[in-house]
């Protein structure tokens, strides 16, 4: 349409151009008004035959318009295709976006979160293609980078250690105070957390999450007790 309008405002100052030469043509030899007069209605013509061919652009362009199927009846058409309705494609977009919190946050178990996704794999719906990527490609590679940490691990204790030491390290709680997951899960190995020895095998067990918002609690409201009482099993391995 803003082509449209150029052209007519080409004419209109191509008519101007004509009023006004014809004001000057007393300056102007009669061969150079002629000449100037051709080269006006050339153009004349030439803006003419652009605007017919625009205007029957325009009147094909309303008729493609005209001829669309409305943005709600293709949807349902493709929903139809993978044999769904709105509301099921709605439930399936929602069930997607639970999952992809749950995979994005890691909450265990992976299996589960394979087996849901699995299951949105196998749904036609799936292969829409506001989906698709999502659910073959983006969520699965997420899953196959998720390195699923093992229960507990095993650590064998040297000269110099203590269970506050232990559980202090970054490879276990990062968290000292953490020391009595430790003690819990060998006490068939320690009798006093006080004393433990170089060559003891202990195993480590993962926190949960209630037993790391715990220690972490407690270790934010710490305050260093007077130095007669104590506070941690410091007896160091010997």
């Amino acid at each position: 349409m803003k082509i449209y309008k150029l052209l007519l405002a080409s004419m209109f100052f191509m008519l101007l151009s004509v009023n006004l030469f014809a004001q000057d043509k007393e300056e102007m030899t009669k061969e150079e008004w002629q000449n100037e007069i051709n080269r006006l209605t050339e153009r004349k013509v030439s803006l003419t035959s652009e605007l017919n061919t625009l205007k029957a652009e325009v009147a094909n362009l309303k008729k493609m318009r005209d001829g669309l199927k409305a943005y709600d009846d293709c949807m349902n058409e493709l929903y139809a295709m993978v044999g769904a309705t709105k509301a099921d494609v709605d439930n399936f977009r929602k069930q997607l976006a639970a999952l992809t919190s749950k995979i994005d946050a890691q909450q265990a178990p992976k299996a589960d979160r394979q087996a849901e996704l699995d299951a949105m794999k196998k749904n036609k719906i799936s292969a829409l293609p506001e989906f698709f990527d999502k659910v073959h490609n983006q969520l699965q590679r997420k899953l196959d980078a998720w390195i699923v940490a093992p229960p507990e691990i095993n650590y064998t204790v040297v000269k110099g250690d203590n269970l506050w030491n232990i559980a202090k390290k970054k490879e276990h709680y990062a968290n000292p105070f953490a020391w009595p997951i430790i003690y819990k899960a060998n006490r068939d190995q320690i009798k006093n957390p006080d004393l433990i020895f170089p060559k003891q095998n202990f195993k480590i067990p993962n926190l949960t999450e209630e037993e790391k918002a715990k220690y972490d609690k407690i270790r934010r409201n710490y305050k260093p007790a007077p130095p007669t009482q104590t506070q941690k099993p410091a007896t160091p391995a010997k």
